[in-house]
């Protein structure tokens, strides 16, 4: 993923942009088979039409999810991205983010100076405010892409939290601050906030020696399963504790 500051500068390139999903049945077609192609190079079969949609959207969602959250993880900032602002190159699986100037922050945050800039009350606004950011971006796209997917709004806007909770989580272990990005995501998703039907939900395992392992459980499958069945994600719901132990503790 690239960070492209001036519009102009961008290189040529060749895909769409994040509204162009929404708006051309031609361009979602692509989305969904440029997807279905990667799981073919890499795996060596060809995805159900329905899973190299569901794929596709998990990537979008987590990869413009964790720009979004990322900086308020570690900035408490939340920029306002656009779908128009997101550019995709479909050949390679690249996003490139045109930045732009709004965003929300505390009101003692020297950003609040700048034009475009919403300062917000306190840490609970701006929580809100990061959930409302990513809802807005993904609900066309949610709308566009689920006549392919095959589940309904509760699946997809499940699948949506999930990729928003595991980003900060991600980011979190990356850091070396998995215990604080773990509050920070409890925090985001206490429990469901529409449009999300669920909380972070964190829990542990304990493992033989006695240490703690934080996990979770997906809401919203991203049908990894469906591509190697021997490897569902850790936090899979077909994904049992005795397993996630083992990986946890290999």
């Amino acid at each position: 993923m690239r960070v492209q500051d001036d519009p102009r500068a961008a290189p040529a390139q060749t895909g769409c942009s994040g509204a162009e999903l929404t708006d051309s049945q031609a361009s979602l077609e692509a989305f969904i088979e440029a997807e279905a192609a990667r799981i073919h190079d890499r795996h060596g079969h060809t995805p159900r039409r329905d899973v190299a949609a569901s794929r596709a959207l998990h990537d979008y969602a987590w990869s413009v999810g964790l720009l979004m959250s990322g900086v308020w993880y570690l900035e408490q900032r939340v920029p306002r991205i656009r779908p128009e602002d997101v550019r995709l190159d479909l050949a390679s699986g690249t996003y490139t983010i045109t930045a732009g100037s709004d965003l929300a922050c505390l009101p003692d945050d020297p950003a609040a100076a700048l034009p475009g800039a919403l300062p917000l009350a306190d840490e609970e606004a701006l929580r809100a405010a990061l959930r409302s950011a990513v809802a807005d971006h993904m609900r066309p796209l949610l709308t566009a892409l689920a006549p392919y997917v095959r589940r309904g709004p509760r699946t997809l806007w499940g699948m949506v939290g999930d990729d928003l909770v595991s980003g900060i989580w991600y980011l979190g272990r990356t850091l070396g601050r998995e215990a604080a990005a773990i509050r920070a995501a409890t925090a985001l998703l206490p429990s469901p906030k529409a449009p999300f039907p669920g909380g972070a939900d964190f829990r542990h395992l304990t493992g033989g020696d006695g240490r703690h392992h934080p996990t979770r459980t997906r809401i919203g499958c991203c049908l990894y399963y469906t591509i190697r069945p021997a490897e569902a994600c850790a936090t899979c719901p077909r994904t049992c504790d005795a397993e996630r132990l083992r990986r946890l503790e290999a």
